[in-house]
């Protein structure tokens, strides 16, 4: 637990203080100002969520991301998404795809969960960026890219095709040396176990000469078709890094969650400097918007996860980037999520738990506003706000008869995010398919309670 050595605060002091430095949110866009004044100059903005299934989180998300584009030049999105799928997803978004539609466009996210982004607001934020890119050229338009290192199939996958209409027989190569993959039955876990036993020794090597004899033909690549072959063989090469990112995390994922965790945001953030230095080549200065989990936003050193030996990308980009990035997360007291109850389960609309005593969202809870913006750019909140409290963080998976072991842990919010924004009531992501058990949704509490 973080520890600190000062006087503690009362809650109901906390409360007033917060109160006075919470600027009303009630959904309309130009209430979001405070928001783009904090931001300033920063060209790297990370904006967050207290879980994977929050409308609330999705929406004001999207609506600041569209005035960061429209007000301040932001050309590219970064999510916490696989790589090969998101592409998919630019691709259609530039013009540069067959897709009929969006929801085709987002087909592609097929993983466990596939509501993450595969749901209604993502979809609309997709339909209004493609209008959007239509008024620029191709140089000048919106990108969509991923962030995470899941996808170890789907990415060899993609590099062969790749290969294939442009060198046959580096694509032949290719399918060799990532052939030693299929005797793990395209697993990535079995492979990972395999891997942590010594057993894939062959394989890992592979995977990164497979990864040089790509960047060593990247000249002879480039020959052809101007901006759109540097783009193609980017994302080949970065699906040729993810693979070998990824068979490190499958077989680092035997031996401690601290290690995996790590590999898995240092990878997030060489994504993002990869993509900016892409950008670079083509004459441009990225200016990104980061979506992501709280937990890979807010710097971790302000949290619990440092004292395990655990960083995050919001501590990377913070270290790297100094004042040039803005870190903004969200919280809720209660309401609805969707989320499942086993890993691999179908999507369910469960009931949030009210905060826990001792949380930050128990706390805002008594602050008397449906929802507010609150920034940490202010000394008298900062210092009312200083000691540690829980925080909750709900991901793919709502476990509420341990909620809180499996849901909280402890923070100092300032010193984690430069603003938070905060719901007392929330509702669902809907996804874009919808089964019974989330259309039925969870009794509420206060159904069971009369």
């Amino acid at each position: 637990m973080l520890q600190t050595h000062e006087p503690i605060t009362p809650d109901s002091q906390v409360s007033k203080l917060v109160r006075r430095h919470a600027i009303p949110y009630t959904g309309e866009k130009k209430e979001l100002d405070s928001l783009i004044t904090l931001i300033g100059d920063s060209s790297f903005v990370l904006i967050g969520e207290a879980s994977h299934g929050t409308h609330e989180f999705y929406k004001t998300r999207i609506e600041l991301t569209k005035r960061l584009i429209e007000e301040k030049g932001f050309n590219a999105i970064a999510a916490e998404a696989d790589w090969p799928d998101a592409i998919r997803v630019n691709r259609y978004v530039v013009g540069e795809s067959e897709e009929p539609n969006a929801v085709s466009a987002l087909s592609g996210f097929q993983r466990f969960p596939t509501w993450l982004w595969r749901n209604a607001d993502v979809l609309s934020f997709i339909e209004w960026l493609t209008s959007y890119n239509k008024d620029f050229s191709h140089e000048q338009r919106v990108g969509f890219y991923g962030l995470d290192l899941y996808s170890l199939y789907r990415s060899i996958e993609a590099i062969i095709n790749y290969l294939e209409p442009i060198d046959p027989e580096a694509a032949d190569k290719a399918r060799e040396k990532y052939s030693c993959l299929s005797a793990y039955g395209y697993d990535e876990q079995t492979y990972g176990y395999a891997a942590s036993l010594g057993l894939a020794r062959e394989c890992e090597e592979n995977i990164l000469n497979q990864l040089a004899e790509l960047q060593n033909k990247e000249l002879d690549y480039l020959k052809k078709d101007g901006r759109k072959a540097r783009d193609e063989f980017f994302y080949a090469e970065q699906n040729a890094i993810l693979v070998a990112h990824a068979q490190a995390y499958y077989r680092e994922m035997f031996r401690g969650r601290m290690s995996t965790w790590n590999l898995r945001d240092s990878h997030m953030m060489k994504t993002l400097l990869n993509l900016r230095d892409h950008m670079k080549r083509a004459g441009r200065h990225m200016k990104v918007v980061v979506w992501a989990h709280n937990s890979h936003l807010g710097d971790a050193r302000a949290t619990e996860m440092s004292h395990r030996g655990e960083l995050n990308l919001g501590q990377l980009v913070r270290q790297h980037l100094g004042d040039r990035c803005c870190l903004i997360g969200f919280s809720c007291y209660s309401g609805t999520v969707t989320a499942a109850s086993t890993w691999g389960g179908p999507a369910e609309r469960k009931t949030v738990r009210p905060g826990l005593t001792g949380s930050f969202e128990r706390l805002f809870h008594g602050v008397d506003l449906p929802s507010f913006i609150l920034p940490f750019r202010t000394t008298g909140l900062n210092n009312g706000l200083k000691h540690p409290r829980l925080q909750r963080a709900i991901g793919v998976l709502y476990v509420p008869e341990t909620e809180r072991y499996s849901h909280y842990f402890f923070s100092t919010l300032p010193k984690q995010f430069d603003a938070v924004i905060h719901f007392q009531e929330t509702q669902a992501v809907e996804p874009l398919e919808r089964n019974a058990l989330w259309v039925e949704g969870e009794t509420r509490i206060e159904d069971l309670v009369d």
